[in-house]
């Protein structure tokens, strides 16, 4: 594990390239991402799962997968999720909290197998994202509620069911995504809520979280920073690690995401220097993959120590 990299990959397609092989080789990054374009069936997947962990020489090396339920399903090939909104749920738990247990936890565990079928081992989950009217949608039925309580207490739900059943948990956007109102894939959200009503909503819905990693917002508040994202700004970060109080991995969320505004290279490094330990690229063009394997350093005793104490949860 000493010699990987501060950084998590996409891929292009449904096998390795040559290219792919040698670069997963050389540039050793610390985890792997799929999305659709990389899932056809489930034995497909897992031969792809299976030699990319070969080449680490890992059963437990770190498979990333986006599967929230929704609109958001990379296993749409062969599971329907459609109904399974985060919303729905949200709902659910205020309408029948004994059918939301049932419900959700039964979900979880399908998940669950489906995901250790094909060789995955941590899931970009839970969105603690707030609900927030009149905001972009590319959240939206996403978010659980608009009351943070809530929010709160089925992320921690979700959390304990995922570890129960070996799979990690990525906390997402943090500090969050809710009162923006673009969507930050296509520019740069700016939110102008004062910070103290962000700490007592918002941002109250990370705190005392179990996931060890959390996934960073590209968005600026512009209370805090007026300059940069939060994947870029030291301020944010500091307030994450002393205000929010998470202890553990924090990462970009994906770095070729038109909402940060530099070069892939200079994206990377201000992410680093900003104080993400980790920087996630998803979109598989090999040329921004070398780019951002150049510029991230090799894992630190901190994400280390922290990366076995993922480990334990996947054994």
């Amino acid at each position: 594990m000493i010699n990987r990299r501060c950084f998590i990959t996409g891929i292009k397609g449904k096998s390795l390239t040559h290219n792919e092989i040698i670069f997963l080789n050389e540039y050793q990054p610390w985890g792997v991402i799929l999305f659709t374009r990389n899932i056809k069936s489930i034995n497909q997947t897992k031969k792809l799962t299976s030699e990319i962990k070969k080449i680490f020489n890992d059963k437990n090396y770190p498979i990333l997968l986006d599967q929230e339920g929704g609109r958001v399903n990379r296993l749409r090939n062969f599971f329907n999720a459609d109904q399974f909104t985060n919303e729905y749920f949200g709902n659910l738990y205020l309408k029948d909290r004994l059918k939301f247990n049932n419900s959700y936890k039964l979900f979880i565990n399908k998940t669950s197998q489906l995901l250790k079928s094909i060789g995955v081992n941590i899931n970009t989950v839970p969105v603690l994202d707030l609900r927030v009217k009149g905001s972009s949608n590319i959240i939206g039925d996403r978010s659980f509620s608009n009351k943070s309580k809530l929010v709160s207490k089925i992320g921690d739900i979700c959390i304990k069911n995922f570890h129960k059943n070996k799979i990690c948990t990525i906390i997402k956007h943090i500090p969050g995504h809710g009162f923006a109102k673009v969507d930050s894939h296509k520019s740069t959200p700016t939110v102008k809520v004062k910070y103290n009503y962000l700490m007592k909503n918002d941002f109250s819905v990370f705190k005392n979280k179990k996931s060890l990693l959390a996934m960073t917002a590209h968005i600026i508040y512009k209370d805090i920073d007026a300059l940069n994202t939060a994947t870029h700004s030291n301020k944010i970060i500091h307030l994450i690690r002393n205000k929010i109080k998470f202890g553990s991995i924090i990462m970009s969320d994906d770095i070729s995401m038109k909402s940060l505004k530099y070069s892939v290279k200079k994206n990377t490094l201000k992410a680093f220097s900003a104080g993400c330990n980790l920087v996630l690229h998803c979109n598989g063009n090999y040329k921004e993959m070398l780019e951002v394997a150049k510029n991230s350093p090799v894992l630190s005793k901190f994400i280390i120590k922290k990366t076995s104490h993922l480990y334990k949860i996947l054994s």
